[in-house]
């Protein structure tokens, strides 16, 4: 596996290549990245990897200097995936001078959810993946429904500004208890992480209760963020929304059958989680 820094090694790396498939990463690998490494294999070659913490996507409160960084662990992992190229720039690297031009989502679907709750998030995501997008320039590009809202606005966006990349969506890898696979799970204690399940029981018992025809949405979310709050839980959301927008269905679509989603944020002791299951 090749590591290069710079845009210019990068497209030096892949001068030719037609088929390059891409995994934006922000590093600390485990397992649900390595998912996406080996789908991308499956419709591209050669395989592209990124490792880079983009600072533009945290609140001044949030993270970025305690996330976990573990690039030499997540070097080995994609050497055994047999991923072609790591680009794993610098800050200097991506951003030589300040990024003033941003990629600004649409407020029907940037300002909720997530958006609503970490306000400038999407805007920095949309911001550094059509940047990344512009040094790969890959033909296929896979990320994981666990980010689902991020799923949607990259894929929306990709198809506004034509970019030739077609956006793979991959399945939630979960631990044999259930709790979606992330980066930030390490942050949970041994308690936590015995509790971290709960979160997609809760979605699962939302789920089914829209399975079997309760129509009160606002119940049924209040129900579940009640639910896990009495197990000290801190929920953002708990939310029944429609897959292809992220709106709250109507009464006429639950009569037609429109697709659905639940998508749940929460806190538990300082780590917050999300998490999304489709109906």
């Amino acid at each position: 596996m090749k590591i290069v820094t710079s845009i210019e090694e990068l497209r030096d790396q892949l001068r030719g290549q037609l088929r390059t498939a891409f995994v934006p990463t922000m590093g600390n690998l485990h397992e649900g990245h390595l998912s996406l490494m080996r789908l991308a294999k499956r419709h591209g070659d050669p395989v592209v990897a990124s490792i880079f913490v983009n600072r533009l996507q945290f609140g001044p409160n949030e993270d970025f200097d305690k996330y976990p960084r573990t690039f030499q662990a997540d070097v080995e992992k994609l050497e055994k995936e047999g991923v072609y190229v790591l680009f794993a720039p610098t800050e200097k690297d991506l951003y030589p001078e300040p990024q003033e031009y941003r990629v600004q989502p649409p407020e029907g679907l940037g300002n909720i959810l997530e958006g609503e709750f970490r306000p400038g998030f999407f805007t920095g995501v949309s911001t550094i993946v059509l940047k990344l997008f512009s040094c790969v320039q890959p033909r296929v590009a896979v990320f994981g429904k666990k980010d689902y809202q991020q799923l949607m606005i990259v894929r929306n966006m990709s198809k506004q500004f034509a970019l030739p990349t077609e956006i793979i969506a991959a399945e939630t890898y979960r631990a044999e208890d259930g709790l979606a696979l992330s980066s930030r799970n390490m942050y949970l204690s041994e308690t936590e992480r015995a509790e971290a399940p709960e979160l997609y029981k809760a979605l699962n018992q939302v789920a089914e209760e829209v399975r079997s025809g309760h129509l009160d949405m606002f119940q049924l979310e209040k129900a579940a963020m009640a639910q896990l709050a009495q197990r000290h839980w801190k929920p953002d959301y708990i939310s029944i929304r429609k897959r292809c927008d992220l709106q709250p269905p109507s009464a006429g679509d639950l009569a037609t059958k429109e697709p659905l989603v639940v998508v749940a944020a929460a806190k538990l002791g300082t780590t917050r989680l999300i998490d999304n299951l489709e109906v």
